[in-house]
């Protein structure tokens, strides 16, 4: 039983004040490099301020995001690289939002331990800044949760809060697709976010190991594994901004299988022609390796394919062009047919 005739202590107990306040001393830098004119207030305030420009606006709509990285942390972890999961948490949320047209605005991270490492703490917050300055948006505030009992010796979680916004008259739904229309499918950086308790399963049952490299490239697995989520707010907004887009869908958990109904009405399907775009290796090794189905290599991962966009066939070439000089590979991947709100593969 504790001798509490000493007096316990906050320390003691397993959180370190000292350590949360050197891990804000540290990231003050990063957090601010991704401030933007609308923010009032600087790190450390109870709450973050953010004055919106409504002269950019007739009609501003706020369009509000939350995700977290999943089991991808697990490789992270096992791996000890923490700088680019903050990259993935970002991408998640302003990607989600960006599929209704909305610009993202400022982000908020939550970071939960059981035992505050500074150093560590840091290389994933100085991630999410990053993240924050490929979205554009500002790095609004957090919360640095030291839990000791909670989470086991080296594991954190994280989670992210994204608010956007954008012109009502300008609101992306979907509801205007119809037959006729282009599938455009942006390229994917690698597994994003999704899929990862499959993904390490095929590690676990397999006998593979996450410092090997299996692709000529020499990146180990787990290097491959840790790639970070492209950010397509850039790119996308010039396209949104020059034509009139349909549709957008973030390939996600459910994959093209899955996410795409997510904006069809329910009057037309999406043909999806297997083969326009080229898979990521790291998909054929997992799919080869773990004997995996291709409808469930669909259905759980992206593919190769991260963003998709549906555009009037008129402006299918102009609108790739576009992509591709901000940086994106493009590809065709299929188009609008008469049907129920489904993705068909051909």
């Amino acid at each position: 039983m504790a001798d509490v005739k000493k007096g316990l202590t906050y320390k003691g107990a397993g959180v370190d004040i000292n350590a949360g306040e050197k891990v804000v001393e540290l990231i003050k830098k990063s957090v601010r490099s991704t401030f933007t004119p609308g923010v009032l207030t600087d790190i450390g305030g109870f709450g973050g301020l953010f004055a919106l420009d409504k002269s950019r606006y007739h009609e501003p709509v706020l369009v509000s995001g939350t995700d977290g990285v999943g089991t991808k942390l697990k490789v992270a972890q096992a791996m000890d690289i923490h700088n680019t999961v903050g990259i993935d948490l970002v991408a998640m949320c302003v990607n989600d939002i960006l599929v209704q047209g909305a610009e993202p605005l400022f982000f908020l991270d939550y970071f939960a331990t059981g035992k505050l490492e500074p150093d560590k703490t840091v290389q994933v917050i100085e991630g999410i800044a990053q993240g924050c300055r490929e979205a554009g948006c500002a790095l609004l505030g957090g919360e640095t949760a030291e839990m000791p009992g909670f989470y086991a010796p080296g594991e954190y979680d994280l989670a992210g809060f994204a608010v956007g916004v954008v012109d009502k008259e300008n609101i992306i739904t979907g509801e205007r697709i119809i037959q006729g229309d282009v599938i455009l499918g942006v390229a994917s950086s690698g597994l994003h976010s999704n899929g990862y308790s499959l993904a390490r399963k095929l590690v676990e049952a397999g006998g593979l190991s996450l410092n090997k490299s299996y692709w000529d490239s020499g990146a180990t697995l787990g290097e491959e594994y840790l790639k970070p989520t492209r950010i397509y707010v850039k790119s996308i907004l010039k396209l949104i901004q020059n034509y009139p887009i349909k549709g957008l869908a973030h390939i996600t958990g459910g994959g093209i299988t899955h996410n795409i109904p997510r904006i069809l009405p329910k009057t037309v399907d999406a043909e999806i022609k297997l083969g326009s775009w080229p898979v990521s290796p790291v998909f054929e090794f997992i799919e080869r390796e773990g004997s995996i189905d291709q409808d469930e290599m669909l259905q759980t991962f992206n593919m190769g394919i991260g963003m998709v966009a549906v555009i009037d066939s008129k402006y299918e070439d102009e609108a790739i062009e576009l992509l591709t000089q901000a940086g994106e590979k493009v590809y065709v991947i299929g188009k609008i047919v008469a049907g129920k709100g489904v993705v068909k593969y051909v």
